[in-house]
């Protein structure tokens, strides 16, 4: 079960940020990723990611999924230990010898040798039944982790298609300033603006390449993150592929509250509470002490002859001498249910502001695609065809410009925002939401 829930939601994970990324409007294309390193060099085949790739490696070699492994190896020897039965008990007894009067010597020695057991009376398949407990417990542990991890790996990756297109963004500032100054260059030369126009231009392309290596430092520092999900300190791969304007369709909140069960945090309190019964039913079949029984042959010297012997040891209870162990057992049952009505509460209040941020995500993204980067870009266009025609100052020009790379930024922004609350919500629900949608906003 907890197999098939891992792979349904790895699944959610790949199918909503596959396409996430490189790919924009066409307001915002520039560079394509796919074709340049960092250092603007071709790239060779094969350093491409994505986000499947990404997880699969994730699942296959993390480190603290790998580390977690030998938790389940030892809990595997518990359940062995917990199986084992009692071993027999040999017993040797000598009476009747090296006395006084008729028993000086050895001539009445009685000799007894018996073997006993220990009779556990159901306790022992009461041991096996918290051990495989705990084992199913540590199963959900493990699938929590290993949703955990494609989680923060498809966190991770987000981070670097967002960096990858804060760096377009930066670039698209570059070639505008460039552009900037060959406008005003040919201004200045023929004496319709001051030198002073220029020099603002040129500081302005300065800061803006700096902002734009502050971007490449940090996408380098997101690719060494993502790499480190696998282990892997040095990355091999150059880009990470996908789409980051394209946002999917979602249910309703109402429809997603339903299924907030399937979150595995939810589940794994199932298998406390199927630990806590077993521990319950352990203490309560151990409040009764084993008895013993053992069976032997018993010489008699003084007759030269061999009998058999048998006995039954049965501790006295007077009291039940577990009942503090059987207190624990029910009030960690009791604490399991709060704990998992808590849980569920706080999932649900978690569910509904991840909803609303998403929902206006959606919106704010919306927005500034369709509607404000499309009028700024036309109003660039006209102040920059004044300015050449002396109609608009260079500050004007510089205003509308700047308005423009800050709403390119912040729709970058948002996008990524909303595409961190979909993994959110499919982290908190448990599967998939998202139904991908190309830049028209129509279904995939």
């Amino acid at each position: 079960m907890y197999l098939q829930f891992i792979r349904a939601s790895v699944g959610c994970f790949v199918l909503l940020l596959t396409g996430i990324g490189s790919a924009q409007t066409e307001s915002l294309e520039t560079t394509d990723h796919a074709k340049y390193h960092l250092d603007h060099q071709p790239l060779e085949t094969g350093t491409v990611l994505n986000l499947a790739e990404a997880v699969v490696k994730t699942l296959k070699s993390n480190p603290g999924l790998l580390a977690f492994d030998h938790q389940l190896s030892a809990q595997e020897g518990r359940i062995l230990q917990a199986s084992l039965a009692p071993n027999p008990e040999l017993n040797l007894e000598f009476e009747n010898f090296l006395g006084t009067g008729q028993l000086d010597g050895i001539s009445n020695l009685e000799t007894t040798i018996s073997i006993g057991w220990i009779l556990e009376r159901g306790v022992r398949k009461r041991r096996v039944g918290v051990a495989s407990a705990g084992a199913s417990m540590l199963s959900a542990e493990t699938e929590v982790l290993r949703f955990n991890a494609a989680a923060e790996t498809a966190r991770r990756f987000l981070a670097c298609l967002a960096n990858q297109a804060r760096i377009d963004s930066n670039k698209q500032a570059v070639t505008l300033a460039e552009q900037t100054i060959d406008a005003v260059s040919k201004r200045v030369q023929a004496g319709r603006a001051p030198d002073a126009e220029l020099a603002r231009a040129q500081a302005e392309l300065a800061k803006i390449q700096l902002q734009l290596e502050d971007a490449e430092h940090e996408l380098v520092a997101s690719y060494h993150q993502l790499a480190s999900q696998w282990g892997v300190l040095e990355p091999q791969f150059s880009i990470v592929e996908g789409e980051l304007l394209n946002l999917p369709q979602t249910d309703s909140f109402e429809v997603l509250k339903t299924r907030i069960q399937r979150n595995p945090d939810i589940a794994r309190f199932l298998s406390r509470q199927r630990l806590g019964e077993a521990e319950l039913r352990l203490a309560q079949a151990q409040r009764k002490p084993n008895w013993r029984v053992n069976v032997g042959v018993r010489r008699f010297e003084a007759f030269n002859d061999q009998a058999l012997v048998a006995g039954l040891t049965i501790p006295l209870t007077f009291n039940n001498r577990n009942q503090g162990r059987i207190m624990e057992a029910q009030a960690k049952i009791t604490y399991n249910n709060a704990a998992a009505q808590a849980a569920m509460i706080q999932a649900e209040t978690e569910l509904f502001v991840l909803y609303q941020e998403l929902q206006h995500s959606f919106h704010r993204v919306k927005k500034l695609r369709d509607d404000v980067v499309p009028r700024l870009e036309k109003a660039l266009t006209d102040t920059r065809e004044a300015y050449r025609l002396g109609r608009y100052s260079y500050f004007e020009w510089q205003v509308v410009q700047q308005d423009l790379l800050a709403t390119r930024q912040e729709l970058v922004e948002a996008s990524a925002n909303a595409h961190a609350h979909l993994i959110e919500i499919e982290r908190l629900t448990g599967i998939q939401i998202a139904q991908p949608v190309n830049t028209m906003g129509e279904p995939l």
